[in-house]
C-alpha cells in the first residue's frame, strides 16, 4: 500500500496543526499529541505498513508547508512530534497484538499437549498456526544444559535453520517447560531429524528424543508424551545417544511395566554383587558396558578404563557372586535385563 492508499481519516488534522504551529511558533497541545496516538493505535489494528503512513503525513505537510522565513523550523519541530507521537500509538498497538498473539499461541500449545480442549475446536484453532491435526503428526523434544524461552536465541537460531531449509511445511517450533520442540507431519520424518541435528548442535550437545507418528487430533499429545518419556528413560538408563527413538525404547516400558517382577528380579540375579569389595557398583557398572559395547571385552574395558585382563578379572567375580556368566549367551539375557531393570529402578543406590 502506497501513502496516496491510505485514508485520509489517519492523518486527519496534521494539516491543519501544523498551520497553526508555523503561524504561532507553539508546540502540540497533550491533546493533539494523545490524538495522534489514538490514530496510530487504529492504524496498526486495521492492518496499514507504517512505511505508507508516515509518507502520508508527509505529503500532508507538503500540502501546507510556510514558506515565511523562520516559519519553517516550528514546522519541522511540529512534523517531528507528530509523527513521533503517531509511531509511538502504532508501535504500542502492535506490541499488544503480538502479546495477544504470543498468549493465544501459549495456550494453544498448552491445550494441544496436555489435551484439555475439546478436540474439535483444538483441531480449528490448529490451523491458524498451520497443523492440521485430522493428520498423523510427530513431536521431536531437545533439551540441553539450560532451559529455554521462544524469545531465546537458541530456539529462534534452530527455528531460522529450519526455516531455510524446509520453508512452511505445516511446521510447529515452540518451547514447554525448559525444552524445544518440533512438531511436524507424520511422514515427514526428514524434518525431524534436521531438527534433531539442530538442536544437538546449538545446546553444545543435548539431547533429542523423537515420538512416533500418531493420528488425530490426540497425536500430537500422545507422540509429545512419547518423547519425553523416552528422555527420561535415557535419563534412567545413562544412555547416551544424541538422538533416541521412542519406537526403538519400547522394551524398556514393557520390562517396567511388572515392578514387583522386576525388582525380583534384580535382587535375586544381581543381589550378591552386594557381597563384593566396594559393593555392587563397580560390577554393576562393569555389567554395563559389556552389554553396551556388544560383549566385546576390548571395548568394554576401553569404556571403563580398565585393561583387559581386570576386566575379565571383574566379570570373572561376577560368575563366581551370582553364578551366572555374562560370556555365556544360555545367561546374558537374563543378567542383561537384570541390569536394565537394575537402571530403571534405580538400584543399588535406592531399595527395591
Amino acid at each position: 500500500m502506497t501513502a496516496q492508499d491510505i485514508p485520509r481519516e489517519y492523518v486527519e488534522g496534521c494539516a491543519r496543526i501544523l498551520a497553526e504551529v508555523s503561524a504561532s511558533g507553539r508546540r502540540l497541545t497533550r491533546e493533539e499529541l494523545g490524538s495522534r496516538r489514538q490514530l496510530g493505535e487504529q492504524a496498526a489494528e486495521d492492518g496499514h505498513g507504517l512505511r505508507a503512513l508516515v509518507s502520508a503525513h508527509l505529503a500532508a505537510a507538503r500540502a501546507v508547508w510556510p514558506t515565511a522565513p523562520g516559519a519553517a523550523d516550528g514546522a519541522l519541530a511540529a512534523l517531528h512530534q507528530i509523527i513521533d507521537a503517531f509511531t509511538d500509538g502504532y508501535e504500542r498497538a502492535q506490541r499488544h497484538a503480538v502479546r495477544q498473539e504470543e498468549a493465544a499461541r501459549r495456550e494453544f500449545i498448552d491445550d494441544l499437549l496436555y489435551g484439555r480442549s475439546d478436540l474439535g475446536r483444538l483441531a480449528e484453532r490448529a490451523e491458524r498456526f498451520g497443523l492440521r491435526l485430522s493428520h498423523a503428526h510427530a513431536v521431536a523434544v531437545a533439551r540441553g544444559t539450560t532451559t529455554y524461552d521462544e524469545g531465546d536465541e537458541v530456539p529462534r537460531q534452530v527455528e531460522r535453520a529450519l526455516i531455510a531449509r524446509f520453508g512452511d511445511r505445516s511446521i510447529l517450533l515452540t518451547t514447554k517447560d525448559g525444552r524445544m520442540l518440533c512438531i511436524a507431519p507424520g511422514n515427514q520424518d526428514e524434518v525431524l531429524v534436521y531438527f534433531a541435528k539442530q538442536a544437538h548442535a546449538a545446546t553444545e550437545g543435548g539431547q533429542v528424543a523423537i515420538g512416533r507418528a500418531q493420528p488425530g487430533p490426540g497425536g500430537v499429545v500422545h507422540s509429545y508424551e512419547e518423547a519425553l518419556n523416552a528422555l527420561e528413560l535415557a535419563e534412567r538408563l545413562e544412555l547416551e545417544d544424541p538422538v533416541l527413538r521412542a519406537v526403538d525404547l519400547l522394551v524398556y516400558p514393557v520390562l517396567a511395566r511388572d515392578r514387583q517382577a522386576m525388582a525380583d528380579l534384580v535382587l535375586s540375579s544381581l543381589g550378591p554383587l552386594t557381597a563384593a569389595r566396594g559393593g555392587a557398583e563397580p560390577l554393576l557398572g562393569t555389567l554395563a558396558a559389556y552389554f553396551d559395547s556388544g560383549c566385546v571385552a576390548a571395548e568394554a574395558a576401553r569404556r571403563l578404563s580398565l585393561s583387559v585382563r581386570a576386566l575379565t578379572y571383574r566379570l570373572k567375580r561376577i560368575h563366581e557372586l551370582t553364578g551366572a556368566d555374562p560370556t555365556d549367551p544360555a545367561h546374558r539375557y537374563m543378567l542383561q535385563t537384570a541390569v536394565i531393570g537394575a537402571r530403571l529402578l534405580g538400584w543399588p543406590a535406592n531399595d527395591i
